[in-house]
């Protein structure tokens, strides 16, 4: 299963879907979440139209933009299609790393091995468990229901071939919500950082249940305090 090009144009059709809004009307429902890409009469509307976009960014976009409910989400999404798509991460990630090591006062043991700065087969492992985040993320909301569900699996299909990472996404998007699994993906302190900032991305934190499952993610994937909070302060930083 191959996830980094899949994951890569994800997150840079955000700013596609910056664009989209720019340049048209589009209204959410009152269910929020992956809910309100979708209308009442249970066709697509809004960012859900991308779906019938042609080419690979437009698909990319509907992709991407089924996983996102809020416009917090869609602003971050523009601000990593600048930096770069998957490398984004890395930096948001290792720049975080920076400034708490310095808070610290303590010299870094060795130099923080984000993302962007792996080999090619460490940036595929770094990959899945920054995409099973996103599915997780896009979860926490509570709306997430069969239609949905479907019209996901249908993006990525046409996204994408690969008939494991089918399965693979199939069964993420089918089993319970649990923190603790997500967070058994990060194999190193820089993989959970990482999947802890797609998270950020993802979730609406003025939402009670996507704010719980955030802190809960947060102690799951056992980040130091100042850390979770320079994470949280680079997200941020990257929407202005």
């Amino acid at each position: 299963m191959i996830t980094r090009g899949l994951l890569d144009q994800l997150l840079k059709s955000g700013q596609d879907l910056l664009q989209n809004k720019a340049g048209g009307s589009h209204n959410k429902s009152s269910s929020g979440g992956l809910g309100g890409l979708l209308g009442g009469s249970g066709k697509s509307s809004g960012l859900g139209g991308l779906l019938s976009g042609a080419g690979g960014g437009a698909l990319a976009a509907g992709a991407m933009g089924l996983l996102m409910g809020n416009k917090k989400v869609r602003k971050v999404g523009g601000k990593v299609a600048i930096y770069g798509g998957l490398a984004a991460l890395g930096v948001i990630a290792y720049k975080a790393y920076g400034n708490w090591q310095a808070q610290q006062g303590t010299a870094p043991k060795q130099e923080p091995q984000t993302v962007d700065r792996v080999p090619p087969a460490q940036v595929e492992e770094h990959s899945q468990a920054i995409l099973k985040a996103l599915v997780a993320a896009a979860k926490a909301d509570g709306h997430v229901d069969e239609r949905e569900r479907e019209l996901i699996e249908g993006e990525f299909t046409k996204l994408d071939n690969d008939q494991e990472l089918q399965h693979w996404l199939h069964a993420e998007l089918n089993k319970p919500l649990d923190p603790a699994d997500v967070a058994r993906a990060a194999r190193t302190p820089e993989m959970a950082a990482e999947m802890y900032i797609a998270s950020v991305m993802l979730v609406d934190e003025e939402s009670y249940m996507e704010k719980s499952y955030l802190e809960e993610l947060a102690r799951q994937l056992k980040l130091e305090p100042g850390l979770k909070v320079e994470l949280e302060k680079q997200v941020r930083q990257a929407v202005v």
